[in-house]
């Protein structure tokens, strides 16, 4: 890869961090997210530095929130535009991609515990209040979903609510309208989080219904910026409590399958007590 082609992929990764979307009257601007510890300021000289140096000299306008220790000796992990990166302690070498750890048959880059406390303290930064919940009773998991009222797999995601919460699964609704701020799409979804009734009006658009326009301060323009900053690039786009990327569209059986296994060190940790 030349220098100039990790150049313009630094470039695209800074795009969700650096490229702020314009803001509509009265739209809710997100909040900063809560940067893991080890963002502090690094030694001069140390392998942290090396490392933001590297990608610095790559595009000066990328915003890194994270650099700390990879999974495997020699390289330090880095977040940048929500996207796990990882660069060698000496500054020479980029990877970005699936990274597996072949003795514990485990991918490093979708288990990465920083790359779930980002995305987790994010995801913190948008209240229950600006989401749109469709939650059985005593909900054994939660997950948050970033939705487009537009996509196949949005829709068919949302026609299968019933068997979610037989399931034991709430869904909790953030707006990403794929097709961009401006867009037939934003102003839709911008009507349909002003509606008395968003359960219902939400549910009308991903059946196809029209969507009567309304306006009103709204979330949908921060809750856009954060799933960028979060690293969303297509809707649905689901993750667990703990800031785990779950997919993509997963059918119901597999999204609670998922969500078990996830859950099951933790489980196997309290039983053992």
């Amino acid at each position: 890869m030349t220098r100039f082609a990790v150049a313009a992929m630094l470039g695209a990764l800074s795009l969700s961090a650096c490229a702020q979307a314009p803001q509509a009257p009265g739209a809710a601007q997100a909040p900063a997210a809560a940067k893991p510890a080890a963002t502090a300021a690094a030694k001069a000289g140390s392998a942290d530095a090396r490392a933001r140096q590297a990608i610095n000299r790559l595009n000066p306008q990328i915003s890194i929130d994270y650099v700390g220790a990879a999974p495997m000796p020699g390289f330090r992990e880095v977040i940048a535009g929500g996207q796990l990166l990882y660069v060698s302690d000496d500054g020479r070498y980029l990877m970005q991609g699936t990274v597996l750890d072949l003795q514990d048959q485990k991918d490093l880059t979708q288990s990465s515990p920083a790359l779930s406390t980002y995305r987790k303290d994010l995801l913190k930064t948008i209240p229950a209040s600006d989401r749109i919940v469709f939650a059985p009773p005593n909900p054994k998991y939660t997950i948050s979903v970033f939705t487009d009222i537009e996509c196949g797999y949005c829709r068919k995601l949302h026609s299968e609510l019933a068997e979610l919460h037989k399931l034991g699964i709430a869904v909790e609704y953030m707006a990403f309208p794929r097709m961009g701020l401006g867009s037939k799409d934003h102003k839709d979804m911008i009507s349909v989080w002003c509606s008395s009734d968003r359960k219902r009006a939400l549910t009308d658009a991903k059946n196809g219904k029209p969507v009567p326009a309304r306006d009103c301060k709204n979330p949908v323009n921060m809750e856009f910026d954060v799933g960028q900053r979060i690293g969303v690039s297509g809707t649905p786009a689901i993750y667990a409590e703990d800031g785990t990327q779950l997919g993509g569209y997963l059918p119901p059986q597999a999204l609670r399958a998922a969500l078990d296994k996830l859950a099951a060190p933790a489980a196997a940790a309290a039983g053992g007590k």
